[in-house]
């Protein structure tokens, strides 16, 4: 269960779990408030928020309200249903069983097709991984999964030779509380350094596959990468972490697998700046107001009220990654912000926060002559005054020219 920040102070990655304040965990179960049970099954746990999650948080790091129902553990898509504002956001659940299919395909055998594209595609001048060695990472809960994911690393550095780590546990340390993540594999090499592996179920048709999925995977995998450096620099010597990870995917349309090696640091870099934007999850708990709660058995009135509370910055990008995403647009346009026109607009448009603060600076009756967007919304005003008067004139010219003279004059003189 790891809460985020948004906006403010550095990020302290690399925190053991076992640091997270007390204090804040009570505060983050408070607002939870208190589970759904079904009958006959055990309360729901707290969501954890998983690389995936992390990567869109920091893709939004100005929202509060993600930040804040992220680090809460709140089930998002459970809380837009209860809120009247169900979401698809998510995958099927055909997709789900086919990537799962496809995953246990690739690390059959010990792992050794995954093995051979790891040394064809990145290790290429390393010994053929004829032997591997594939650790047992079982253990009591995410923080003992993740000493024992520690612990096995280190053990293959030592041990050299190829070792393939099946969904590992990492810690990333997030606002004061530890983010668990399972990437779907880490590799050791031979000579040390590790290597992420993100395993999807999109196809590589003629060895290139959706730019935008790539991309999705590549910030994902990011995220994994921060999570392992953080791992590496406890350990001494600190192993290396490869910057370029391997996407294994579908073979055109076939159950077979192929991969290409994808350079994430860019997306490293991006993301830890991102992260180093987020402000603590208890300050904006406690700028909340009292009694605050997002307990799914609240009456709904109560529920939009402890929701709205939050401050939050909608998107068009939200609707592809938050599923709070349809809520949040229908109360951006309600209110006319100026987010719901997209980032770029946004930014163009300065301290103007409003459809109706841009239609008045532009029509020049508010806003600052010295503010550059103001300038430029009226130099906009002007110049559309003057493209819409020349189309009337021309308008006016056509419907007056001599074929209508004659037109007139033609039934005149029947």
């Amino acid at each position: 269960m790891p809460p985020p920040r948004t906006r403010g102070t550095a990020l302290r990655v690399g925190v053991s779990p076992a640091r997270a304040q007390p204090r804040v965990w009570g505060m983050l179960a408070e607002l939870r408030g208190p589970a759904f049970p079904v009958p006959g099954e055990p309360p729901p746990q707290p969501k954890a928020l998983d690389a995936r999650a992390l990567a869109a948080l920091a893709a939004n790091p100005g929202c509060d309200r993600r930040a804040l129902l992220d680090g809460a553990g709140v089930d998002k898509a459970a809380l837009a249903d209860a809120l009247g504002a169900p979401s698809s956001f998510g995958q099927s659940q055909f997709a789900l069983t086919r990537g799962n299919a496809f995953e246990k395909r690739v690390k059959a055998d010990g792992g050794a097709e995954l093995l051979r594209l790891v040394h064809e595609k990145l290790d290429p001048a390393a010994p053929p991984p004829e032997t591997s060695s594939v650790p047992d990472l079982t253990a009591v809960g995410p923080a003992g999964r993740t000493e024992r994911t520690a612990l096995a690393l280190r053990e293959a550095v030592e041990a050299g030779g190829w070792t393939l780590l099946d969904h590992p546990m990492l810690a990333l340390d997030v606002a004061g509380s530890p983010a668990f993540l399972e990437p779907d594999a880490v590799v050791v090499h031979p000579d040390g350094s590790w290597t992420v592996v993100e395993i999807k179920s999109f196809p590589m048709l003629d060895g290139s596959a959706d730019p935008a999925k790539v991309g999705a995977a590549a910030r994902q995998s990011a995220v994994y990468v921060l999570a392992l450096e953080e791992v590496a620099a406890r350990q001494d010597p600190a192993p290396a972490v490869r910057h370029r990870i391997l996407l294994v995917c579908p073979k055109d349309f076939s159950n077979l697998a192929t991969a290409s090696a994808v350079d994430v640091r860019k997306q490293r870099s991006v993301t830890r700046r991102q992260l180093a934007r987020l402000t603590r999850i208890e300050e904006i708990a406690e700028a909340l107001p009292e009694g605050t709660c997002f307990g799914l058995d609240l009456p709904p009135e109560r529920l939009t009220a402890a929701v709205e509370s939050v401050p939050a910055t909608y998107a068009p990008e939200c609707l592809s990654t938050c599923e709070l995403a349809f809520h949040c647009r229908e109360r951006a346009r309600g209110a006319g912000a100026v987010t719901a026109l997209g980032r770029a607009a946004r930014a163009e448009l300065g301290g103007l926060s409003t459809v109706d603060e841009v239609l008045a600076a532009a029509h020049g009756e508010a806003g600052d002559p010295a503010d550059p967007a103001v300038a430029a919304l009226r130099r906009a005003a002007d110049l559309r005054a003057e493209a819409l008067a020349s189309a009337s004139v021309s308008v006016s010219v056509r419907a007056s020219g001599p074929g209508a003279r004659s037109g007139s004059g033609g039934a005149a003189c029947r």
